[in-house]
């Protein structure tokens, strides 16, 4: 079938196991520190205990096993899976150096005190342990990326899409050494970390829609949909979807790195660049459309996942529009973004499971695990938006949010419901894996 990948053999399909193992371990860890996050920021149950203090600490961890580790080792399962393995010993130090690196940023918050700098896309805290922690991390991961650009194949669509993840990858990785190259000397702390970041986190944006597109053309192809697109115009639509991160170097040489117009042209790349995704999107979504039930129960949870992470994705997509100041309707847009992503990679997870070496998921749970999970995450990004149409404001907790209002106190109420529930429904995922 063309939009499927082929099963991996031998090797292979070992490492590509333990790259998922190591991801689906992220997402765990980050769901018990939502948990902490949620319960944080709930309405009678952040009186309870002074949470404040460890708010911003759980925070960083927490965005940074979801947002990086869970991302990019699922990456390192279908990157693995599409590609020849050459050297086993390099593939395997690879695997261990990240999830070394991983484990590390898991328990530095109870090492000593985080000291938490909350910037955009990988927040930091500053202390050793964290430290070494991403940078064995970021080290493993551009292993990795140089690994799989020599091996890696592009021949189907699956191929093509993957490939052009492993390309954007790359290119964050550049733009991550030329801001920190021409970064100036006078910033630190916080500053430093969120222009360090800017250009290489809004690159990666990229790999993670080229894999989300992968995904839901896999999904749909595996549960029985039929896509009106022919694969080698699937490849064009793929190869459409690469020109926003060639724009990426136009930027570091037109901009310098510290000035807002730099800052801007990042946010226009994604916000814009994004919209090449949408053919392949409205191809899926009309498969959707005009599909059937599906007739055989293991393909369910396959088929439910499609569908919460269409709902999800879009959902982000909607909010996004209705920000305006500094306030939680952000987290609600990228938390919706976000969970859209995951959604599909937890439902190409059911489809590999087997394909691993692992059991077949056949409990009657895995058809509505993606829509308990889904559902609440749909339920905490609305209670975000809402709330943050009253002013709540976001990466605040406690007392500090300020909530003095019934509409407050119902959406931040609605959030820690809805929360409570993805965290159960994302622990069904590691319980049968």
């Amino acid at each position: 079938m063309p939009f499927i990948l082929p099963d991996p053999q031998g090797h292979a399909r070992d490492l590509a196991a333990n790259w998922l193992k190591l991801g689906i371990f992220a997402l765990l860890a980050a769901g018990i520190f939502s948990l902490l996050l949620v319960m944080s920021r709930t309405p009678a149950v952040q009186e309870v205990i002074p949470w404040l203090d460890f708010f911003h600490t759980a925070l960083v961890v927490h965005v940074v096993l979801s947002v990086l580790v869970w991302f990019l080792a699922f990456a390192g399962v279908l990157w693995t899976a599409n590609s020849t393995i050459v050297s086993p010993w390099w593939d395997n130090t690879i695997l261990a150096v990240t999830a070394v690196g991983a484990g590390l940023m898991v328990v530095s918050p109870f090492t000593g005190d985080g000291h938490p700098l909350l910037n955009n896309y990988v927040p930091i805290l500053q202390q050793p342990v964290f430290l070494w922690g991403l940078g064995l991390f970021g080290a493993g991961f551009v292993g990795l990326i140089i690994r799989t650009l020599m091996v890696a194949g592009w021949e189907t669509p699956p191929q093509a899409g993957i490939y052009f993840s492993v390309v954007s990858a790359a290119v964050a990785v550049l733009a991550l050494l030329m801001t920190g190259v021409n970064l100036p000397d006078q910033y630190s702390g916080e500053a430093f970390y969120e222009l360090l970041f800017w250009g290489a986190g809004h690159t990666l944006q990229f790999t993670h829609t080229f894999l989300l597109m992968v995904a839901w053309l896999w999904l749909a192809q595996a549960t029985g949909l039929t896509l009106a697109v022919a694969p080698r115009l699937a490849k064009g639509l793929l190869a459409l979807m690469v020109l926003p991160v060639l724009l990426v170097p136009v930027i570091y040489l037109q901009y310098e790195v510290a000035s807002a117009e730099h800052r801007a042209a990042f946010t226009d790349l994604m916000k814009y660049g994004g919209l090449t995704s949408l053919p392949l999107g409205v191809v899926v979504v009309w498969a959707v459309a005009r599909g059937s039930c599906v007739a055989i129960p293991v393909l369910r949870p396959l088929r439910n996942a499609l569908y919460a992470s269409i709902a999800l994705f879009a959902a982000g997509g909607v909010i996004g529009f209705l920000i305006h100041g500094v306030n939680v309707v952000i987290p609600a847009h990228y938390h919706g973004s976000i969970v859209g992503v995951t959604l599909a990679f937890m439902g190409l997870t059911y489809y590999l499971l087997p394909r691993l070496g692992f059991q077949s998921v056949t409990s009657k749970w895995a058809v509505w695990q993606p829509y308990i999970y889904g559902g609440g995450q749909l339920m905490h990004i609305l209670g975000l938006a809402w709330s943050g149409g009253y002013g709540v404001q976001r990466k605040t907790a406690g007392a500090a949010q300020g909530l003095e209002n019934l509409p407050q106190i119902l959406g931040m109420g609605m959030m820690g419901l809805g929360g409570l529930i993805a965290i159960i429904g994302g622990g069904f995922l590691w319980w049968w894996c």
